[in-house]
């Protein structure tokens, strides 16, 4: 078993700013993967960060040096590092961790790697996901988690989201704290376009608790008008 670290720092205001982070400084020998580029689709009807095809995720990861026979260790920030977790294990591959960055008391190298490619090839599971229309009909049923900010939670106008508000009786677990105590039930977790919300996912899983990922969020939800929207 071979180890690969991968950088998957970005920035939601600026999509360049993940390689500026990498060539400035980044652990030794780790390959970079671009949240907007390598870790979703296109934006459009899906949301912002839509899941990427399986194809195309397999470019990247061998591009990265992911193979069957390599541990990824990632790191970023935002939910970057979760992103890349949650899709690794997605598309087949469990040898996955997430490291803190602050945590690494190495050094740091600037410049970009050689990394050497490696094959890889996707095998998606079926059941980590739910998709708007399922979610439509049974979110009364479900344990809704939005993993937000409060603000945004809550409905308040803000820069991000076109309209305010969240999916009627969602439960706030902002990413960026720790998760609250949850009720049972079969969870969703949910944020602006599927990034941060794979944070959530990689907490509640290191306790123990799956849950599935609604990949389009709020950013695919709050396209389509015949969905309802709740606002504290």
């Amino acid at each position: 078993m071979r180890y690969r670290f991968v950088d998957c720092r970005w920035d939601i205001a600026d999509p360049a700013r993940g390689r500026e982070f990498y060539l400035a400084g980044h652990i030794p020998g780790a390959a970079f993967l671009d949240v907007d580029e390598d870790l979703a689709a296109a934006p459009g009807a899906r949301g912002r960060h839509p899941l990427p095809d399986g194809a195309d995720f397999a470019v990247a990861a061998s591009r990265a040096g992911i193979g069957p026979d390599v541990f990824v260790v990632a790191y970023g920030n935002m939910g970057g590092a979760e992103r890349l977790w949650w899709l690794l294990r997605h598309f087949g591959h469990d040898a996955c961790a997430v490291l803190d960055v602050e945590a690494w008391h190495g050094p740091f190298r600037a410049g970009d790697e050689e990394v050497d490619a490696a094959e890889f090839v996707p095998q998606p599971r079926t059941d980590d996901t739910i998709e708007a229309d399922e979610l439509a009909a049974r979110f009364a049923e479900l344990v809704v988690v939005d993993s937000r900010v409060p603000e945004r939670w809550r409905g308040e106008p803000n820069a991000i989201d076109r309209v305010p508000g969240r999916i009627p009786g969602a439960l706030n677990a902002p990413w960026d704290e720790p998760v609250p105590e949850l009720p049972e039930g079969e969870l969703v977790s949910y944020c602006g376009s599927g990034v941060t919300a794979c944070v959530t996912l990689h907490r509640l899983a290191r306790g123990g608790r799956a849950g599935r990922l609604y990949p389009g969020s709020w950013s695919e939800w709050e396209q389509r008008p015949e969905l309802p929207v709740e606002r504290a």
